[in-house]
């Protein structure tokens, strides 16, 4: 089952999830604003994926908290990730033991039908 984590009302989400039903997928959502994502998974992604890439610097979360001027390094930029969830990019679709971040139907094509 493809696990997407993110915010319904996010576009990139909702392209997705539209995405998963027109090509007969199942998946869960587990939504930022209702449900805290545990450090220890973030952890997990950065395993798979660059800091670069999960790590939104365009949120609007991002420039609310002045992090430009703070300039994080990615350790610092993992607190920030673990502490407010909503500087994730998304959405980031874990399935198989693969983390996808961002929405890439051409990336979705290959790695999940």
């Amino acid at each position: 089952m493809i696990q997407v984590y993110g915010i319904k009302n996010c576009d990139s989400v909702k392209k997705a999830i539209k995405f998963f039903k027109d090509n007969d997928l199942e998946y869960t959502l587990h939504d930022f604003k209702t449900q805290e994502l545990d450090c220890s998974k973030l952890t997990s992604w950065l395993l798979h994926v660059d800091m670069k890439k999960l790590f939104n610097s365009r949120s609007t979360t991002y420039k609310n908290l002045n992090l430009k001027e703070l300039n994080p390094n990615d350790d610092e930029k993992k607190e920030w990730l673990c502490k407010e969830n909503l500087l994730i990019k998304r959405p980031v679709i874990e399935y198989n033991d693969k983390v996808i971040v961002g929405y890439n139907e051409d990336e979705y094509k290959k790695e999940l039908i």
